[in-house]
C-alpha cells in the first residue's frame, strides 16, 4: 500500500467560474487557474502522483504549456490514473477536505464523490469530499481563495 498527500490552492475572482471535483457551484467568485482552475481535482490528482512518486501536477502537466490553458481538470486526473495503472497501482480511495469561506457545499458534494467516483473508476464509497470554513480568518476566510488537502490510497 502506498499513501500520497496532495495541496492546492486557487485565488478567487468575480465573474469566473467554480469548479470543484467536476461540479459547476453557483457563486459569484471562481478560482483563477491556467486549466479550469479545479481545485479539488488538481488535489487529488497530486496525491495520487505523489503515493505512486511520480512527482506533482506540474511536472505533467505545466502551465507554461499552451495545450493546457482552459482543459478540464478532470482530463488531468484520468490521464494520471493511466500512469498509476502503468506502475501496476490501483486508487483503493480518496480523501479531500474543501478550505472555502462562501458559498455553502454540503448539497454539491455527493455530485462532487459520484464525479470523482467515476473519473477514478472506483466505488462512491471510496471517495470522501468534506467541507470546511476558515472563520473568516486569514485570506481563505475572507472569501479571495479555495485550497484543498487531498489524501490517496493506492494499493
Amino acid at each position: 500500500m502506498r499513501i500520497g498527500t496532495g495541496y492546492d490552492i486557487h485565488r478567487l475572482e468575480k465573474g469566473k467560474p467554480l469548479l470543484l471535483g467536476g461540479v459547476k457551484i453557483p457563486s459569484e467568485k471562481g478560482a483563477v487557474g491556467h486549466s479550469d482552475g479545479d481545485t479539488l481535482l488538481h488535489a487529488i490528482t497530486d496525491a495520487i502522483l505523489g503515493a505512486a512518486a511520480l512527482g506533482d501536477i506540474g511536472q505533467h502537466f505545466p502551465d507554461t504549456d499552451p495545450k493546457n490553458k482552459g482543459k478540464e481538470s478532470q482530463y488531468f486526473l484520468k490521464e494520471v490514473l493511466k500512469l498509476v495503472q502503468a506502475k501496476g497501482l490501483a486508487v483503493e480511495n480518496v480523501d479531500a477536505t474543501i478550505i472555502l469561506q462562501a458559498p455553502k457545499l454540503a448539497e454539491y458534494i455527493p455530485a462532487m464523490r459520484r464525479q470523482i467516483a467515476a473519473c477514478l473508476g472506483i466505488d462512491v464509497e471510496k471517495v470522501s469530499v468534506k467541507a470546511k470554513t476558515n472563520e473568516r480568518l486569514d485570506s481563505l476566510g475572507n472569501t479571495e481563495g479555495v485550497a484543498v488537502h487531498a489524501i490517496c490510497l493506492l494499493k
